[in-house]
C-alpha cells in the first residue's frame, strides 16, 4: 500500500531546496516514534546534501539516545537561543508525530515566529489542529516512522538503503506498536520492516538497546508500582497505577523510566483498560492503554486535555494527584457498557 500520493511527493520535492535549511520538529517528551521518525528524515536529507536539524522541546529518554544522529539534535531546554536562531532561517519546517501546536510546549512561540517557512505535517494521530501547507495525516498507519519510510521511498524513487536510516525507522515502528503487539495489522507495516531487514538491520540489537537497557532503580520502581501501587477494579475491567513525585525521587527516576508501565496491567485476565498517573511539578501526566474495542482517546480528549489513538492515548490534569484519580474512577461508570 502506498500512503503518499504522487501529488504530495511532488509538492514536498519541489519545496526542499538545498539552499534552504530544514527544521524537523517533534513533540515534548519525545518517544521512540518521535525521535526515530525525525532522525530518519534527518539522515535522508543530510545524506542528500540538504542542511537540516532536528529540534526537540526536551531530551529523549536515555534508551533512545544511541540512535544515529541524536548527538546532533538541538534541544530547546538548555539551548533556546540556538533553536530560535535555526528556526528563523529555516525555509521548511516538518512537524512529525504530533498535530497539536501545544505539543511543542515552550518551543511553540519560537516556531510560530517564522511566518515564511513551508510547513509540512507527517503524522498518524486523529484530528490535526496544525495549520500546514502540506499535510500527510493517516491514522491507519502504525507510526509516523512508517509514513516517513514511504515518503522517503517516493522522494528517493526506491528504497533508501541506508543502515542508519533503517535503524531509526525500525525503532519508531517497533516502539509505537509495542513490539508489533498492536496497531500493526496492515501489510504495509510488515512490508516496510521486510525492506529494512534487507539493509542488514540488526533487529535484536535494536530491541536490546531499547528494552534491555534500563537501570536497577527503574526495575525496582516497576516492581514497587506493580506490587504496591496497582489497583484493579474488576467491575469495570480496569486497572491503574499512580506514582507521586516523592516515590519517583526515592527510585532516582529519570526521563523514560516509566515507559511501558501502563501496559503491564493489560496482561491480567479480564482487564481491558489501564491507566498510569504520574505526578509532575505542576500537573499530573496520564497514559491510557486498552485492548479490544474500548477507545481510550475519547476519555483522554473529553476529560483530561489529551488525545491519541483508539488503544493508546495520553492526557494531563491540573488537579492534585488524588483528585485526578478520584475523577477518573468516577468517570468509569459512564463507560461501563463499553468496558464489558
Amino acid at each position: 500500500m502506498n500512503w503518499i500520493s504522487p501529488e504530495i511527493t511532488k509538492k514536498i520535492k519541489s519545496s526542499i531546496k538545498r539552499e534552504e535549511p530544514v527544521a524537523i520538529l517533534s513533540h515534548v517528551n519525545p518517544d521512540g516514534d518521535a525521535v526515530g521518525s525525525a532522525l530518519a528524515l534527518w539522515n535522508y536529507l543530510v545524506k542528500n546534501g540538504v542542511e537540516a536539524k532536528v529540534l526537540l522541546p526536551n531530551a529523549a529518554p536515555k534508551f533512545l539516545q544511541w540512535l544515529p544522529g541524536y548527538s546532533e539534535v538541538l534541544l530547546f531546554t538548555g539551548n533556546p537561543d540556538l533553536v530560535e536562531a535555526y528556526l528563523k532561517k529555516a525555509g521548511i519546517i516538518f512537524y512529525l508525530d504530533f498535530n497539536d501546536p501545544n505539543r511543542l510546549s515552550r518551543m511553540q512561540e519560537s516556531v510560530e515566529a517564522n511566518r515564511n517557512a513551508v510547513r509540512i505535517l507527517v503524522d498518524h494521530h486523529p484530528n490535526p489542529l496544525l495549520d500546514t501547507r502540506i499535510t500527510i495525516s493517516e491514522v491507519r498507519v502504525s507510526s509516523t516512522a512508517e509514513l516517513i519510510f514511504y515518503l522517503v521511498k517516493e522522494l528517493n524513487g526506491e528504497i533508501f538503503k541506508d543502515g542508519e536510516f533503517a535503524e531509526c525507522i525500525y525503532t519508531g515502528i517497533m516502539t509505537d506498536t509495542g513490539c508489533f503487539s498492536f496497531n500493526s495489522s496492515l501489510p504495509s507495516t510488515w512490508e516496510a520492516v521486510a525492506s529494512l531487514l534487507k539493509t542488514g538491520l540488526e533487529k535484536d540489537r535494536i530491541f536490546n538497546l531499547v528494552y534491555n537497557n534500563f537501570s536497577v532503580e527503574r526495575m525496582r520502581l516497576l516492581g514497587y508500582s506493580l506490587d504496591q501501587k496497582m489497583k484493579v477494579i474488576p467491575e469495570y475491567n480496569t486497572a491503574y497505577m499512580s506514582l507521586t513525585r516523592e516515590e519517583m525521587k526515592k527510585y532516582k527516576f529519570s526521563i523514560g523510566d516509566s515507559e511501558g508501565f501502563v501496559n503491564y496491567p493489560l496482561s491480567i485476565k479480564g482487564v481491558v483498560f489501564s491507566v498510569l498517573f504520574i505526578e509532575k511539578k505542576d500537573h499530573v501526566k496520564m497514559s491510557f492503554r486498552s485492548k479490544g474495542g474500548f477507545a481510550v482517546n475519547d476519555m483522554a480528549a473529553r476529560y483530561f486535555n489529551g488525545g491519541g489513538h483508539k488503544n493508546a492515548a495520553g492526557g494531563e490534569s491540573y488537579d492534585p494527584l488524588d483528585k485526578t484519580v478520584e475523577k477518573f474512577i468516577t468517570l468509569l461508570d459512564s463507560y461501563s457498557k463499553m468496558l464489558k
